[in-house]
């Protein structure tokens, strides 16, 4: 029992480190800026990997094939996904911006339906479609939803406000946000590919460099006083959110995916924004408006159903059989009683020809 639950406790750690880890970065941004918050985050958590990977033996990338796959999965995973990350989390909450992240599977599985013809089902199309409507509720501002038809028919007739409408859009945290979940689910799909080349661990240790340099350039280039504001507090939130939820996250994760428990993994990902969302109340009192709260909810229940729509669909399936099976056992036993029927109105005709 106490094994039991030591391994759950281990599987939930992942979820449960990258919730807290976007509440301690919240904290942290109002005292630093986005490029260099996001370096920190990846550059030395990427060195504890490697170190982690040198000590258990794993074999280092060769070939000009798996440097070609690490550096793209090194822009789009690591530095397009912590860069909008960063930078969404000036304009958004923590908990939002986790339930935004985490909403990732939703393009994961339409990729792959269209890459690797993974099958989807019918409860993954239902979380689909319950996604799409989550995702719209948290993404767009709230004034938007309540005028959404005359503000298209104003920026589809005039230029001008499309463009409005464009930088509206780039300024919106909750939209940053999604282009980071989106450059997260198109980094899972070529983790795929990276995998075919080197160990998957390793892979992740030179991602996290080699996506955190760019970032390290950008803020030289764009940014300024980046540590000067920063209190011993927030060093702590920094060391938490590089060591925790980062380099020990992911080597969690790829371990319990490196052991055959994938399944199981995948389907806890919906409580990552379930802990940012509570921690983040109670650190950081954030407030969601009611529609918020109602994409919230949708984009946790289209997650679920995503990731046990195998499950479900099995329960579905199972149900219908055992229906389809009553039934034929109800048209078996009438079949059974049918020659006794005809039988006995048999005997009852010749009995009534014979009174006659």
């Amino acid at each position: 029992m106490q094994t039991k639950s030591r391994s759950l406790i281990l599987l939930i750690a992942p979820f449960f480190l990258w919730g807290t880890a976007m509440v301690a970065m919240k904290g942290v941004i109002p005292n630093t800026t986005p490029f260099f918050l996001a370096g920190v985050r990846l550059l030395p958590a990427g060195l504890l990997v490697l170190l982690t990977a040198a000590f258990m033996g794993r074999s280092q990338p060769k070939g000009w094939a798996a440097w070609l796959w690490i550096s793209l999965f090194a822009i789009v995973d690591g530095a397009m996904f912590q860069g909008f990350l960063a930078q969404g989390l000036v304009r958004t909450g923590a908990g939002l911006g986790s339930v935004m992240i985490d909403s990732q599977p939703l393009a994961v599985a339409l990729m792959a339906l269209w890459l690797f013809g993974e099958k989807i089902g019918v409860w993954g199309w239902v979380g689909l479609a319950i996604g799409v409507c989550g995702i719209s509720l948290l993404g767009l501002p709230e004034e938007w939803i309540l005028s959404a038809g005359s503000r298209l028919g104003d920026a589809l007739l005039d230029i001008h406000s499309f463009t409005d409408l464009l930088a509206g859009l780039f300024d919106n945290g909750q939209w940053l946000m999604l282009l980071a979940a989106l450059s997260m689910a198109v980094g899972t799909i070529i983790s795929r590919y990276v995998c075919r080349y080197t160990d998957p661990i390793v892979a992740t240790g030179w991602h996290m460099i080699l996506g955190g340099l760019p970032l390290f350039g950008l803020s030289n280039q764009l940014e300024s006083g980046q540590w000067t504001n920063l209190t011993a507090a927030n060093w702590v939130s920094l060391s938490y959110s590089t060591i925790f939820g980062s380099a020990i996250a992911y080597g969690l994760f790829f371990y319990f995916a490196a052991s055959g428990s994938l399944t199981s993994l995948s389907s806890l990902t919906f409580l990552t924004p379930v802990f940012a969302l509570l921690f983040g109340n109670l650190f950081l009192a954030e407030v969601l408006s009611p529609v918020q709260w109602v994409g919230v909810g949708f984009t946790l229940i289209s997650i679920y159903l995503i990731n046990q729509r195998d499950m479900l669909g099995e329960k579905l399936s199972g149900s219908i059989s055992e229906s389809i099976e009553e039934v034929q056992g109800n048209i078996a036993e009438k079949r059974q009683l049918l020659p006794q029927a005809e039988s006995t109105l048999s005997e009852i005709t010749t009995l009534s020809d014979s009174d006659s």
